[in-house]
């Protein structure tokens, strides 16, 4: 019996020596040959990423576990590799810049057993994904990415942490970043993307995914040694309504049942040498699937008036404001006389799980918002509008409705991915915007469905209804980091704007954290082709220079700059729109001066209308100046930004 146990271990150390040493390497590099990603294939397969002699992904382990046992990415026989490259133009009419270079260089390596992995190295970053060609259809039972580092390097993580229903892969992606490092990670911890880890001053590594159709999203938490690993949601068979949200009670064994023949999500990480890069990046619109549209005509990004963060609390009128039809025709007067494209009639106009259980003449608005030339867009649980999608999207296009915010999804799992993708599949057929709330990250797929104008995400500015820490530090977080996977509906805009000392959480008439101008300013840095005006008409009238400056603020633009920024410190960014550019910058709750240099205009004077912050903004955040002056692109301005403040400009070519 020894005997036997001993041969059968010598022949499994044989074979699996063997397979070491029949391993293959590969090696990728970037077009300007900055980065160089190596593959080994053999028992297992592995990628690593080097950028100019630096190791930023150290070997790291890649696999695919379906439920009859095989395992992609183990004993791994290659068929044949081939390499290629791609130099394209994609256009993107609704974005922040009209045409975006896709240049990179690709290798794809096909296996035994009917499946590839294809490897992409771009001037920023390095990407892969599973391809399969099996027929019939495949269930995944696990997903393993890794993302080892050489060091034990810090991090910003957005950790999980409201769970719902007592399940932690039901959220609402909502988390200020820890920066902490990689060995400091809790057990058990999940990190939704994407995280950015700083890999040794200036060089920072972003992870994200893309193209993430039918398949859950990826979490990390810590992997081996210094590594990040990949976590994914199991499928649920069991769910539930709980008050507003649809929740999960039971989770199958997989995560995944889908195609035998079908591209998989791609694994990212994006390389900077300075983090200014971060906030000019568009990876997402390269690694995405296409557009699903032909005809952009109808799809009209805009501003919006918007009106649960104010809580309908509009002064000095001859009726009672709430949830009512003279309320909304206030609104939709307000969005007319400053040129706004939207109004949205938030939560309350209908029975939270029946959309047609209306308690409001939503066609009496409709029809007046049209005669104003404003479209309106109504709320909906994701749980409601999914009973019926078909239906009430034909329904409400013949009422005259332009799209619905959908809210309250708080999953990534395969079924609720696949559902976001069909519901804006349906919505594009009736000429049907969409704004995904209680959302995960987009991933690219408002390049692929570009009616979807917008998705939260992000630990916006609702949050400060009920109180949050250091929320203008996360403000110059996000432009290199969450804003890297796509538009954000952040929702700016607040007037009663209040120090670190001053602020309180108030639901009714809210504050901001930091400066007016610091508000002003996230109108040009924040991505958002659906951006609101969070705060009420009646503040907005009052102030109405503040609100002639952001209303005439585009929400999508031909070209950006990212002219300065260190993640978590400050940022600011320029953006031009026909002959006319933009430009803000924040910090954090440290009063900082900047110089912005203003070589990005080109050619030409331009009068320059400037907000910054007041003498006083470090005792009374709402206090800004104005000015207007005439400058060139030889120019360098220094601004002054209180705690929490800002600067924002529009520069007119004269």
């Amino acid at each position: 019996m020894k005997l036997r146990v001993i041969a059968l271990l010598w022949l499994t150390c044989s074979l699996s020596a063997a397979m070491a040493q029949s391993a293959k390497t590969y090696q990728v590099k970037s077009p300007d040959g900055k980065i160089n990603v190596n593959i080994s294939a053999g028992a297992t397969v592995t990628w690593a990423v080097n950028h100019e002699g630096t190791e930023i992904i150290t070997p790291s382990e890649i696999s695919m576990t379906l439920d009859n046992g095989d395992v992609l990415g183990k004993n791994a026989a290659v068929k044949k590799a081939a390499a290629s490259s791609n130099n394209s133009t994609i256009a993107t009419p609704i974005y922040k810049k009209t045409q975006v270079q896709d240049n990179y260089n690709q290798l794809t390596i096909n296996f035994k057993g009917d499946y590839s992995l294809i490897f992409r190295a771009y001037n920023d970053g390095a990407a892969y994904r599973f391809v399969t060609a099996k027929k019939g259809g495949i269930t995944i039972t696990n997903e393993s990415a890794n993302f080892n580092f050489k060091d034990d390097d810090k991090a910003f993580l957005p950790f999980v942490n409201d769970y719902r229903n007592k399940d932690k892969f039901t959220t609402s992606f909502e988390s200020h970043y820890d920066n902490i490092n990689l060995l400091a990670i809790k057990k058990d911890t999940l990190a939704f993307l994407p995280v950015l880890v700083d890999v040794g001053s200036p060089k920072k590594a972003v992870i994200l995914e893309a193209d993430l159709q039918d398949y859950p999203g990826m979490y990390l938490t810590r992997g081996e040694g210094n590594g990040l690993h990949s976590v994914f949601s199991k499928y649920p068979t069991e769910e539930a309504v709980l008050r507003i949200n649809y929740v999960v009670n039971k989770r199958a064994g997989y995560i995944a049942k889908t195609s035998g023949t079908r591209s998989f999500p791609w694994r990212v990480v994006v390389i900077s040498t300075e983090d200014k890069q971060l906030a000019d990046n568009d990876m997402m619109q390269k690694l995405a699937e296409p557009s699903q549209i032909t005809d952009y005509s109808w799809i009209k990004p805009g501003k919006v008036a918007w009106d649960w963060w104010n809580d309908w609390n509009v002064s000095h009128v001859d009726f009672k404001s709430g949830i009512n039809v003279p309320t909304y025709k206030y609104y939709t007067d307000f969005a007319a006389a400053n040129k706004l494209e939207y109004i949205i009639i938030d939560e309350g106009w209908s029975d939270d799980y029946d959309l047609n259980k209306t308690k409001l003449d939503v066609q009496a608005i409709v029809d007046y918002a049209k005669q104003k030339n404003v479209g309106v867009i109504l709320w909906s649980t994701w749980y409601a509008i999914s009973r019926d999608v078909e239906g009430l999207m034909d329904k409400f296009e013949k009422m005259g409705v332009k799209g619905f915010k959908v809210d309250f999804i708080d999953r990534d799992d395969q079924k609720m991915v696949a559902s976001l993708f069909d519901i804006a599949k349906i919505a594009a057929k009736h000429h049907q915007l969409i704004d995904y709330h209680g959302m995960y990250k987009p991933s690219g797929m408002q390049r692929t469905w570009p009616n979807i104008i917008n998705c939260e995400g992000v630990k916006g500015l609702e949050n400060m209804k009920w109180g949050t820490d250091n929320q203008p530090g996360y403000d110059v977080s996000i432009p290199f980091i969450r804003m890297m996977s796509g538009s954000m509906d952040y929702t700016p805009g607040g007037m009663r704007n209040a120090t670190k000392e001053a602020f309180r959480p108030v639901n009714s008439n809210p504050m901001t954290q930091g400066t007016r101008s610091h508000q002003l300013a996230m109108y040009t840095i924040f991505e958002a082709p659906l951006q609101m005006l969070s705060d009420n008409p009646s503040i907005y009238q009052r102030e109405q220079e503040s609100t002639n400056f952001i209303a005439a603020i585009p929400t999508t633009f031909d070209a950006t700059v990212a002219l300065d920024g260190k993640v978590g410190d400050f940022v600011s960014i320029a953006r031009k729109k026909g002959s006319t550019w933009y430009a803000g910058a924040m910090t954090n709750w440290n009063a900082r001066d900047l110089t912005v240099d203003l070589s990005f205009l080109g050619e030409g004077k331009y009068k320059a209308v400037i907000f910054e912050d007041g003498l006083n903004a470090g005792k009374d955040a709402t206090d800004y100046t104005t000015k207007t002056i005439t400058v060139t692109a030889k120019d360098k301005l220094t601004i002054k930004m209180a705690s929490g403040g800002g600067w924002a400009a529009r520069f007119d070519r004269e």
